[in-house]
């Protein structure tokens, strides 16, 4: 029997960044599967988006593809021109989009490259981003919400790639003080997931070699989900249940980070 998914975002228009693959692309295809029709960004994998873009069709909504370098103000106009064209309005925007370094095994082998990639399209893109789109929504009649991917990552850093964890501490403030600037018309939240079983973190050496099974061990949900389990939890920050949330940051990683007393 398959699990029952609301239709929150019906008569919607939802905007997800680097929808091409992993979690992005599973946000978009739940926003089609709830009614929306979609928005699917990608950077260079064109051919991920038009494989997210297809099983979007295939739950009889509509996607429209754009390309966009984050990084880059300019693109990130360019990007809000071309769905607003589209569509005639954006109603949800998900700033998934970031560089994670995955291959990087040590803080050791941290660049200045890294660095700028990484904090140029999750801190600087993610900012743009949410200040172009939300721009737009407030002159909406329905104005918007806006969902900022984070992470776990801030409750305790990471040797392996300090300049992720900074990137995602930027997140954070870009949402806090959006938050205050387009209330209450537009709402901007952080979703925060812990680790998450995609085809990248697959890929990683460590992933490989015992990291997910140490992980499960002190977990206490026991479990790694894979980016669809956790892209209607995203999507709920969006929705009309979380109408009177603003400026939260949501974290779902089974209990991985939780507080002690």
């Amino acid at each position: 029997m398959s699990a029952f998914v609301p239709h929150r975002f019906a008569h919607k228009t939802v905007l997800v960044t680097g929808a091409g693959a992993d979690f992005g692309a599973e946000i978009a295809v739940r926003a089609a599967e709830e009614g929306a029709d979609v928005v699917v960004h990608f950077r260079s994998s064109k051919d991920g988006a038009e494989a997210t873009a297809e099983r979007i069709r295939a739950v009889g909504r509509t996607a429209h593809l754009v390309q966009a370098d984050l990084a880059e103000g300019k693109q990130i106009q360019r990007m809000a021109e071309e769905a607003w064209a589209r569509f005639g309005r954006v109603d949800v925007a998900v700033n998934n989009a970031a560089e994670a370094a995955r291959e990087q095994l040590s803080w050791r082998d941290v660049t200045e490259e890294s660095v700028d990639q990484v904090l140029g399209v999750g801190v600087k893109g993610t900012l743009l981003a949410t200040h172009e789109f939300g721009s737009r929504m407030l002159e909406q009649q329905s104005g918007g919400a806006i969902v900022n991917i984070g992470s776990t990552v801030v409750s305790r850093g990471s040797a392996r790639v300090p300049q992720y964890a900074a990137a995602k501490y930027g997140v954070i403030g870009v949402t806090k003080s959006y938050a205050q600037a387009f209330a209450p018309r537009v709402r901007v939240n952080t979703f925060a997931p812990g680790f998450i079983e995609t085809e990248s973190t697959k890929r990683r050496t460590d992933w490989q070699n015992g990291h997910r099974e140490r992980l499960i061990e002190v977990t206490p949900m026991g479990h790694v989900p894979s980016p669809g389990e956790l892209a209607g939890a995203a999507l709920f920050l969006a929705s009309p249940e979380a109408g009177h949330i603003t400026g939260a940051f949501l974290a779902a990683d089974g209990g991985y980070n939780m507080p002690g007393a």
